[in-house]
């Protein structure tokens, strides 16, 4: 068992209680849902998409319920079919039926929205000798137009839809338009071998493609066959106009600033739309593309589902960026006309408070630029927010990098702050699977892609998870998981109380070193006011914070709430090591 501390007392009470209950429940019975009733979908579409709470997951490696397809109908050994449970780089066999037989764990922790990693058939496996992996993620796509085999049919995607919709339950779909998957090579030798050559040097042919007789047509639509419509001038620089027009790590670029382009990638995209009535975007590599091609796809892509009877599809991009700094992500809001993006800075604030030991004086840096995005604060509350994803790694493992020696108590508490944190204050909680059972990954990307049903790949099944005894090897959806029911219990707050998703924010307090920091947030019909408080330290707080001065009294929501003002317009707020408080002001009369 894991050393507990004195200061951490209450998180080992439930720690305790938990860490034995690993009952994995029983897979059901395929059953084919009806599609939703017409009401259950109207509800599910009225919905703005500050009033969701997105769960992120990874097809792959969520569930597996269907081993007939594995392999993805293909034969042969793991560099042909790209399925080996035992690597971490290869398909595992989760699929869309597994997220179909587990919709009840993922609403009984509370999402309201499921965005899943690309599902498109991709290449099954690339990369040189010796250096192949699979694309068991989703992002080297060959066939835009249908489903991988690897996760099911267009059936299984349909079945998924109508499921989550009778739920209330939104799907969205993650795109790429940047690139495809490594087909092109050059005459001169391996595209990903290649250097990228600028426009100033070789204004018209950087490299001259080539398309391997054996893949000649392997994408869909045809025209993607076509090497004129991408770039051809090697790898990325990641900076200059590489950014824009290079080859991302060795995937072929497309030309994105062609009509042909443009045009193809609305009927592709808008196609999903119409035959599937999915509910949003999440969209990879967005700042790869030239803004005019946003500038055209996503008002096509909004009057689309406008047309389809979805009035609040939900578009938000992947704007990779590792520091505090809207400006640089309000650029996209404002240009590229993206109605939101993920909330890169968000993250970077939480890891440097709540995991780093930085002062949280940092919200106030990235929450003051919320005035920068388009449509300004009401735009920000419609960014996701998240504590971790599949490319950086998990909050987890950044919580127990920068603190190698706290128990498992910490780490826990750490953990409920983090998530405490993404749950009440304004954008839209983005949960990355597993994150809810205490997943710590050994780093990112492969390395943060864990199976949460039980795992064979031995650098997973080593790992050391927070909150329970249990490991990868086994199968991991347990609702008792302290974490899980943590989450559960904060999605049902936010849920419940319309002023911590559509409601204004105004940050009251934030101390120098870690501490107090508190929030107002406000109804945004009666003006109600809530007030959220966060201890950021390792010591317990007493502290003052500002409220209206018409709060005077207070029902507590979650944690240690004081019932009344201590003097008109001031509350004193009293916190355990990395606790919170969630209140609500009864209504004056």
């Amino acid at each position: 068992m894991k050393h507990l501390t004195l200061a951490f007392a209450l998180a080992a009470t439930t720690l305790s209680a938990c860490a034995h209950a690993q009952t994995a429940p029983a897979v059901p019975a395929r059953a084919t849902p009806a599609a939703p009733s017409a009401e259950a979908l109207a509800a599910v579409r009225a919905r703005l998409p500050q009033d969701e709470i997105i769960y992120f997951v990874l097809p792959d490696r969520f569930e597996n319920g269907d081993p007939s397809n594995d392999r993805g109908g293909l034969s042969g050994g793991p560099l042909q079919t790209g399925f080996d449970p035992t690597h971490k780089g290869f398909f595992h066999g989760g699929d869309l039926r597994g997220l179909i037989n587990r919709l009840d764990y993922i609403q009984g922790l509370g999402a309201t929205a499921i965005w899943l990693a690309p599902v498109f058939k991709n290449k099954p496996v690339q990369g040189g000798p010796g250096e192949e992996s699979a694309g068991y993620h989703g992002y080297w796509v060959t066939d835009f137009t249908t489903i991988d085999p690897h996760f099911g049919t267009e059936d299984d995607f349909r079945e998924l839809v109508n499921a989550a919709h009778a739920r209330g339950m939104k799907v969205y779909m993650d795109i790429i338009a940047n690139h495809t998957a490594d087909v092109i090579t050059y005459t001169e030798g391996a595209a990903e071998n290649f250097p990228y050559r600028s426009i100033a040097d070789y204004p018209d042919t950087a490299y001259t493609p080539v398309v391997p007789a054996a893949e000649r047509d392997v994408k869909v639509p045809a025209w993607l066959n076509d090497p004129r419509w991408y770039h051809n001038r090697g790898n990325t620089l990641f900076r200059n106009e590489s950014s824009i027009m290079g080859d991302f790590v060795g995937l072929d670029d497309l030309a994105t600033e062609n009509p042909r382009v443009i045009e193809g990638f609305i009927e592709i995209f808008g196609s999903w739309i119409d035959r599937f009535g999915i509910d949003g975007f999440r969209i990879d590599t967005a700042r790869h593309v030239n803004p005019e091609f946003w500038q055209a796809f996503n008002p096509a892509m909004l009057e689309r589902a406008r047309a389809r009877g979805i009035p609040n599809f939900h578009i938000f991009g992947e704007v990779a960026i590792e520091e505090i700094n809207p400006g640089a992500l309000a650029r996209f809001t404002r240009v590229d006309r993206y109605p939101a993006v993920l909330d890169f800075p968000f993250q970077s604030a939480i890891r440097a408070v709540v995991a780093g030991n930085q002062s949280p004086a940092l919200f106030e840096r990235l929450f003051s630029g919320d005035a920068l995005y388009e449509g300004g604060e009401p735009t920000a509350l419609q960014l996701p927010t998240f504590l971790g994803n599949h490319d950086m790694g998990r909050i987890g493992t950044f919580i127990r990098q920068a603190n190698p020696q706290a128990s498992d108590a910490e780490q826990l508490a750490r953990l409920r702050l983090a998530n405490a944190l993404m749950l009440t204050l304004r954008g839209v909680p983005t949960i990355y699977y597993g994150d809810e059972q205490g997943f710590v990954g050994d780093g990112n990307d492969q390395a943060a892609r864990e199976d949460m049903f039980p795992s064979r790949t031995a650098s997973y099944n080593d790992n050391d998870l927070v909150g329970t005894d249990a490991t990868t090897a086994v199968s991991n959806f347990d609702t008792s998981h302290p974490l899980y029911r943590t989450i559960a219990e904060l999605s049902a707050i936010r849920r419940a109380h319309p002023a911590l998703t559509r409601g204004r924010q105004q940050l009251r307090t934030w101390s120098d070193d870690p501490g107090l920091f508190s929030v107002s947030r406000f109804d945004p019909e009666s003006g109600r006011e809530y007030i959220l408080a966060f201890n950021t330290s390792n010591q317990p707080i007493r502290a003052n914070m500002i409220v209206e001065r018409g709060s005077s009294r207070f029902t507590a929501l979650s944690g240690p709430c004081p019932a009344t003002a201590r003097v008109p317009g001031s509350v004193t707020v009293s916190l355990e090591p990395f606790g919170y408080m969630i209140c609500a002001a009864e209504p004056t009369e």
